[in-house]
Order: structure tokens, then C-alpha cells, then sequence
């Protein structure tokens, strides 16, 4: 996610009232990406950076739809439509969310991305589209009793088949990003040339919790196994929800993709939904986006993302995985004989980074050829195999030698710290230090370290 949102002259629409709103409506949310890194006051900020935020996006509404009223505006109850669909479904369900997890990480990444992704779309979208600029892309919704039976199917579908109490966040998703996700794309067709596509997005960690769960996977990375599972349920789901809408029977299933987010983004505003909700599922956001383009008099299907066959399905799925990678958390092995200190350590960083753990340098080599990670936090006082012999071997393995480590020591004396030292490892941490302290100067490396 940025750090903050940059003013470009392409969201000034050429209407004083609303360009100067949306300035500052970025320089709230830009305020609060800044409260997000203060830790002793984040709650306090945020409580107040967000009521901010709201106070002033009502006010916006209010003078936007007067001003698109003044003008007779076509597209105006369409418009209004999209802000009370912001005001009163997702701007409480993401408050709810900050206050029931008592303003965690995760929830305010969801906050600020959500907003922040709403706030760039709709500026550059529907509110351009007041002075005709572009054209809306709310504009060839299904009919309301279609698009309010899809919306409770899918929450009935949720709960049958992943015992999950959802609720709509948005019923005019704009594919904001809400954190890790997958997209996943069935395009369905007709004999007489027509398309209906689907695309549904997960939250990694609501496929982990969900299908990782059924399946007894316990992992904190998506795996090639989880996302085939998530594949034939997603089918199966779409084609419970199909079978509600008489019109889709006779169409069949012609391909499906995987997509990065930024596909997804492309999928999304090259093609206007005619549907498109997002849910809290309680476990992870889940989103549901159908797009049928011959209704717009468009039949050809687009090549975005990565094509999955019968015959080549586990080998794309890791090339998906692969690709998508860099929008992972990073990587930490943790090498500790020690079970306590183990626990510690992940209960530390497990949050912002994939932690794995090894409990001897012969379960670390074993993992590392498995999955290189991007950081490795290693006992110097182990016994059999200690750090310094750990060292040494992982910078003999030519794959492996670039991955930068930590000593964690817990001996404060002169001689161990100048041994540890003359190791020249990438740092040291001694397990004294207050566990802030010990994460900030992991924060502060790996940022470093992705900015070099």
C-alpha cells in the first residue's frame, strides 16, 4: 500500500466545490497513513483521523449531489446511489471492524486501503463523469430484485458452505484493494457468442481459515494445493448462484484465470460490472464482481492473467504464486533451540511477517532449500550446531549465501559481542532488548533493505 495519496492534475474535474474537498480529503487520509506508524498514539489518532475523514466526506456528499442537482445531472440517482452505499454500508462496517479488533494493524490497513482506493476511483470515475469527461461505469447495473437475490445468495452460500456470517461492505465495489488477496476469473459462454464473467477475490487469510481449515493445512502462505481446492469450490459456487438466474443455464464454462491485483484493477475498469459486492466474512474480505460485456455489445474475451487447463493447472498455479510473490509478506526464519524464545519471536513479528520456525541448524539448511527466506534470526549459543557453524554453512551454499542474518544472543559479555561481530553478520539482536525494540530494528533493516 502507498504511504500517501499524490494530487495529480487528472482528478480535478474543473468544479471548484468538489476539487477543493477532494484535496483535502486526501490530506486526511494522508494524515493517517502518517498516524498508522506512531504506535503510542495510533489508536487515539486514528479515532480521531477518522471521524475527521467522515465529517468531511458527508459534507462533500451533501454539497456534490446539490451541485450535480443544479445542473440536472442524468446520471445523478445513480450517483447518490454509490455514496449511500459508502456512507451507510462501508464506512460502518469498516468502523465496526476498527473497534472490534481494537484498532489492529490489519483493520486499519483495511480502513485506509479501502478508503483511499475508493476515494482515487471515484474521483477519477464518477465524479469526472459530471462534467462528461468519462462515462460512469455504474451505469448497466442488473435490475435491483436481481442484484438484492445475488447479494443473498452469496451471503447463504457463505454460511452453508464456509459457516461464515458475512455482511456487505460494498454493493458497488470498485475494486479497491483490502489486503493479500487472489482473483480468481470464470468467463462463461453462449452458443450464440454472448459472455458472462465472474470474478471473485479472497482474502489470503480467509482461504487459510476457511479451506486451510477444512483440509487441516496450517500454514500463513497460500499454497498450490489450497488454491487448487479454492478453484473447484469457487466453480461450484458461481454455479449455485447461477442457477438462481434462468438466463446464464445454457452457458458453460470457456476458461478461467488467475490474476494479480493489478490485472484485477485492469480487468475492472477496462469492463463496467453489472454487479459488484464486497463482504466481511468475519474471517477475511471476500469479493463477488459479474460482468456480462455482450450486454454492452461487446463478445471478445480479454487475456488478462494467468490460463489454467487441465493439463497444465499445477504448474501455472506455482507460476501464479511465484509471480504474485513480491506482495507477500516478506520471510523470516527464526533458528532457536529454544521453544519459549521461539513462540516469542513469532508471536513478535508473526503479524507483518511469514514467520517459520526451526529448532536446530539441520531443520534450518532442510527448510531454506525448501523456501529462501528474506531474513534469518539465529541462535549463537546452540548446541551441537551453533550460529557460528550455522553461518558458515549456509555461506557456503551458493543459493543460499545472499540471505542476510541476525545473531540473537542472549550473553551480553564484551568477548561473545566481539565474536558475534567479527562474524560480520547483517546484525545482531540480544533477547534482553524490550520486544519493541527488537522489532523496530527488524522493521527498520528490512525497510532498508527493500530500499536499496
Amino acid at each position: 500500500m502507498a504511504n500517501q495519496l499524490i494530487w495529480q492534475d487528472r482528478f480535478n474535474i474543473g468544479v471548484d466545490i468538489i476539487d477543493n474537498e477532494h484535496k483535502k480529503l486526501f490530506g486526511i487520509l494522508n494524515r493517517m497513513f502518517a498516524y498508522k506508524t506512531d504506535d503510542s498514539k495510533k489508536q487515539w489518532l486514528c479515532q480521531e483521523g477518522i471521524k475527521y475523514f467522515k465529517d468531511h466526506a458527508m459534507k462533500h456528499f451533501t454539497e456534490e449531489e446539490q451541485y450535480m442537482a443544479s445542473i440536472d445531472y442524468a446520471g445523478f440517482e445513480t450517483h447518490r446511489h454509490v455514496h449511500d452505499n459508502f456512507r451507510r454500508k462501508t464506512l460502518p462496517a469498516l468502523e465496526a471492524e476498527l473497534t472490534q479488533s481494537s484498532f489492529s494493524n490489519d483493520a486499519i490497513d483495511h480502513f485506509l486501503g479501502v478508503c483511499a482506493g475508493w476515494l482515487l476511483g471515484h474521483t477519477v470515475t464518477e465524479d469526472r463523469a459530471i462534467t462528461g469527461k468519462v462515462t460512469s461505469k455504474w451505469v448497466d447495473l442488473l435490475p435491483e430484485d436481481q442484484q438484492s437475490a445475488m447479494r443473498n445468495m452469496i451471503i447463504q452460500l457463505l454460511a452453508d458452505m464456509f459457516q461464515l456470517k458475512a455482511r456487505v461492505v460494498s454493493d458497488c465495489y470498485g475494486g479497491e484493494k483490502f489486503g493479500n488477496g487472489v482473483y480468481y476469473r470464470l468467463v462463461y459462454g453462449s452458443d450464440k457468442g454472448e459472455r458472462w464473467e465472474t470474478i471473485l477475490g479472497f482474502e489470503e487469510k480467509l482461504l487459510l481459515s476457511t479451506i486451510g481449515g477444512m483440509m487441516n493445512i496450517e500454514s500463513e502462505e497460500v499454497s498450490v494445493m489450497l488454491i487448487n481446492i479454492a478453484r473447484y469450490m469457487a466453480q461450484q459456487f458461481v454455479q449455485r448462484i447461477k442457477e438462481w438466474f434462468p438466463s446464464s443455464e445454457s452457458y458453460e464454462m470457456k476458461e478461467e484465470r488467475l490474476l494479480s491485483y493489478e490485472q484485477f484493477k485492469k480487468n475492472f475498469a477496462r469492463e463496467r460490472p453489472q454487479s459488484s459486492f464486497l463482504f466481511d466474512t468475519g474471517k477475511g474480505y471476500f469479493a463477488y464482481c459479474v460482468i456480462a460485456p455482450h450486454l454492452l455489445g461487446n463478445t471478445q474475451i480479454v487475456g488478462d492473467g494467468t490460463v489454467i487447463k487441465a493439463e497444465n493447472a499445477m504448474s501455472e498455479i506455482k507460476n501464479y504464486l511465484k509471480e504474485n510473490e513480491a506482495s507477500h509478506r516478506k520471510k523470516i526464519l527464526i533458528v532457536d533451540d529454544s521453544e519459549v524464545i521461539r513462540k516469542a519471536m513469532k508471536d513478535l513479528l508473526g503479524r507483518d511477517y511469514a514467520v517459520t520456525l526451526a529448532k536446530s541448524g539441520i531443520s534450518a539448511i532442510r527448510i531454506m532449500s525448501a523456501e529462501k527466506p528474506d531474513l534469518i534470526l539465529l541462535d549463537y549459543e546452540m548446541p551441537i550446531c551453533n550460529g557460528c557453524q550455522m553461518l558458515e554453512m549456509i555461506r557456503s551454499e551458493d543459493d543460499l549465501a545472499d540471505i542476510p542474518v541476525f545473531f540473537l544472543t542472549g550473553n551480553v559479555a564484551r568477548e561473545t559481542v566481539q565474536k558475534v561481530i567479527s562474524l560480520k553478520p547483517a546484525g545482531y539482536l540480544v533477547k534482553s532488548l524490550k520486544p519493541a525494540e527488537i522489532k523496530k530494528s527488524i522493521d527498520d533493516y528490512m525497510k532498508k533493505r527493500a530500499e536499496a
